[in-house]
């Protein structure tokens, strides 16, 4: 069995070599190598797409030819070798988190060969047509209508909260094509953005950004070549979706904590004080900071465990409910704790007398409270915990 391994350090010298010859610094998110490598932002960042696209690790693990073929420990090398150059991974959105995931296992050949080179390249933008106005918690009462028009669906409805719709090129979306039948009555199609009868309009939040849409569709002709997967079966391949949906955001909730694990103890040595032994001048501050400690080591070494299972082969399943949710709650008590460190200057939103760190710091604090919404609420990552993983009988089913 340990023939088959991969030689992990002739690939961390390999990835060292390839990273050093076509990363360009001037894109490094450490400001001690930005600032002195000069060079066109815009044009290195294309040219760096480029790069990472030709040589699979946008998307490392996907087969070939669609992705690098990396085992997820080789996987794990290169995101190590990025970060030590402080060096993002230019592909990535929903396209790559989401649906080229659940394409894979779904989607036909002629749907893999269309689809995922151009999300592999990041040369393409998806948006995900979920959400309804009267089908949020409840998503499969959605009521986006698809009629069978023989070559192709005509489809009719809205969705809301749709991230990205207004810069999108492609939507995977779900509509209903059985009007008899609730979950087995859906199926999962994928929308061309720029068909006639599109049109996403942009929601103005309170802090002035406008990422979400409501999207409505008015006769848009969507031909049956892009529907993935059997008619009526879309809701089996949404479940699926969203659990790499989960997968994701547990991750990025992982590395933003990590880099708060970091900050938070110097923040408050800065804005508080320490005794005269170093510690933190505040004994309970000092406990809550430990245990926050404790509980993002704990998040990580479960994540650890999840990549280790999915190493062995087990697929991804309803723990990516927990994983989702312990991440969301991370992510808004690392930054109620930067406030409180801070304190009136934990809430900066606007304004010359805050540092940069102090103004994202303030937009993070309000955002971190979407964590509890994004991927499915709060609430319903309760019930599939409770009913997949904890075997809990159902409280709606009758008696």
């Amino acid at each position: 069995m340990f023939d088959t391994e991969p030689d992990l350090e002739a690939f961390r010298a390999e990835a060292r070599a390839w990273l050093a010859a076509n990363f360009p610094p001037s894109l490094s998110s450490r400001p001690e190598v930005a600032a002195t490598a000069g060079g066109d932002v815009e044009a290195d960042a294309e040219r760096w797409r480029i790069a990472m696209g030709e040589k699979g690790w946008g998307t490392p693990t996907w087969p070939a030819p669609y992705g690098a073929g990396l085992e997820p420990a080789q996987a794990q090398v290169l995101a190590q070798e990025l970060s030590r150059l402080g060096a993002q991974n230019p592909i990535g959105g929903m396209g790559t988190m989401m649906f080229g995931p659940t394409l894979l296992e779904y989607g036909n050949e002629e749907q893999k060969a269309r689809h995922l080179p151009p999300i592999a390249r990041g040369e393409l933008r998806w948006c995900q047509g979920f959400s309804e106005p009267g089908a949020g918690s409840d998503l499969a009462g959605l009521q986006t209508r698809a009629e069978d028009r023989g070559d192709h669906f005509l489809v009719n409805g809205q969705k809301i909260w749709t991230s990205g719709a207004h810069h999108a090129d492609w939507c995977f979306c779900l509509v209903r094509t059985d009007t008899t039948k609730k979950h087995e009555g859906i199926s999962f199609v994928l929308i061309d953005m720029r068909t006639p009868g599109v049109d996403p309009r942009p929601i103005r939040l309170i802090n002035g950004a406008s990422h979400f849409c409501e999207v409505f569709f008015t006769d848009v002709v969507v031909p049956k070549e892009n529907l993935v997967g059997p008619l009526n079966g879309g809701w089996t391949i949404a479940k699926r979706l969203l659990q790499h949906e989960r997968k994701g955001l547990a991750a990025a909730a992982q590395a933003q904590r990590a880099e708060a694990r970091a900050s938070v103890p110097e923040m408050a040595k800065e804005y508080v004080g320490v005794d005269e032994q170093g510690r933190l001048a505040d004994p309970d501050l000092r406990t809550r900071i430990s245990q926050f400690d404790i509980d993002l080591r704990c998040f990580q070494l479960t994540n650890a465990r999840v990549a280790a299972q999915a190493r062995r082969g087990q697929e991804v399943n309803a723990t990516t409910s927990i994983l989702k949710q312990v991440g969301s709650f991370l992510r808004r008590d690392g930054a109620e704790l930067i406030a409180e460190l801070a304190g009136w200057r934990g809430i900066a939103w606007e304004g010359d007398e805050f540092t940069e760190a102090e103004l994202a710091d303030g937009h993070n604090l309000f955002y971190s409270k979407a964590g509890g919404i994004a991927g499915g609420s709060q609430e319903v990552q309760y019930n599939i915990i409770a009913k997949r993983i904890l075997g809990l009988p159902d409280p709606t089913a009758s008696a």
